[in-house]
Order: structure tokens, then C-alpha cells, then sequence
């Protein structure tokens, strides 16, 4: 059993709560208008201790991807536990519905910051940013392929790609309903693409 308090768990416990503040931080404030201080408030940690931690604010930035993929992982690996691939899509797109009040606040927190660190003049950042977003297009992509569906990586990029512009919308005109209106149009969308029997289901031999 590891003990809280030694020096190793102790680090061990800023670094994470500096990792999480850094994604709730640049979510909601983006990356030009967020400071090392702010991260170090919200974590609780004193701010001359970040640099012993993340040396600039791109090592943050890549501490927030981090923390967003490992979120995405435990979401997915969550829905991996249900039996039937439409009912995974259906809950991944419930799960995006009911985060309705932040996106209609902040966006979606890999796509706003996706955008955010395309425009910037380096670039060096775009591309980890780009990876969660291919994470969940690979995961979406293996549930149409269990589907049997054809072209399942463009049907892919179909869902998220709805799921970005729904969030954006919210976003840009302050209405978590327009997460909760094409939510149901996704709902559907699924529901007409899945017309096969499969193995396991409930009336098919």
C-alpha cells in the first residue's frame, strides 16, 4: 500500500492535480489567455512549484492532451462493456449530450483546442492535439465495422464530425438545446443505418 505522504506521492499528487487543472483550465479559457498562475490556483499547488513539474506552458498543454485521451480511454473502454455496437454509439452520443451545459459554454475541449493550436505561428502542438481527435475516430470506426457497414471509417468521421459542428453551434450561440436536438438526429441516423441481424441479439438466430 503506498503511503500518501512520502515524498514520491506527494509529487505524484501535484503532478496529477496540475494535470487536470491544466485541462479544465485551457478548456475554458484556451491557451493564450491562461497562465501558469491560473493552472497553479486551481490546483492547488503554489505557482513556483509548476516548474519543477512542466517547465513551459506547452509542457502543460501537453499535459491536457494527456489528460483528455486517458479520459476518452476510460469513457471507451466503459462503453466496450456493453454487448451491442449500436447501443456503444448510442451511449457515446448520450454521453456528449448530457456535457451539453459546458460545450454550450466552453466548446469541445479537444476541438476548441485543436483549433486554437493550428493557428499558432510554431504548429508544434496541432498534431498531439489531432491524435485524441483519431483516437475517437478509431474507436467509432471499429463499432460501424462490427456493424458490418461499408465505408465505416467516413461514417466515422460522419458522427464526430457532427458531434464538433453541434458543439461549435452550442458554443457560438450559448443553447446546450442544439446538443440536445442533433443528439436525437444522431439517435436516429444510427437507428436507420442498423438493419442486420447479428449474432447474440435478441431475435436473431
Amino acid at each position: 500500500m503506498t503511503d500518501s505522504g512520502t515524498p514520491r506521492a506527494r509529487a505524484a499528487d501535484k503532478r496529477r492535480r496540475l494535470t487536470t487543472a491544466a485541462a479544465r483550465v485551457l478548456h475554458e479559457q484556451g491557451v493564450e489567455r491562461t497562465t501558469l498562475a491560473d493552472i497553479a490556483r486551481v490546483a492547488d499547488v503554489p505557482v513556483g512549484n509548476v516548474y519543477y513539474y512542466f517547465k513551459t506552458k506547452d509542457d502543460l498543454v501537453r499535459a491536457a492532451l494527456s489528460e483528455h485521451s486517458e479520459h476518452l480511454g476510460e469513457l471507451t473502454r466503459q462503453l466496450d462493456e456493453l454487448p451491442d455496437p449500436v447501443d456503444r454509439l448510442k451511449a457515446l452520443i448520450e454521453a456528449w449530450v448530457g456535457q451539453r451545459d459546458i460545450a454550450a459554454r466552453y466548446g469541445c475541449p479537444t476541438g476548441t483546442l485543436a483549433v486554437e493550436l493550428d493557428k499558432r505561428a510554431d504548429g508544434a502542438l496541432d498534431m498531439e492535439a489531432g491524435a485524441v481527435i483519431r483516437q475517437l475516430l478509431d474507436w467509432a470506426g471499429h463499432q460501424f465495422r462490427a456493424l458490418g457497414l461499408p465505408d465505416s471509417a467516413d461514417l466515422a468521421v460522419t458522427l464526430v464530425s457532427a458531434y464538433q459542428g453541434m458543439s461549435l453551434l452550442a458554443n457560438a450561440l450559448r443553447d446546450p438545446d442544439i446538443m440536445t436536438r442533433e443528439g436525437t438526429r444522431l439517435l436516429r441516423w444510427l437507428d436507420s443505418l442498423d438493419t442486420g441481424p447479428r449474432p447474440g441479439r435478441p431475435g436473431t438466430p
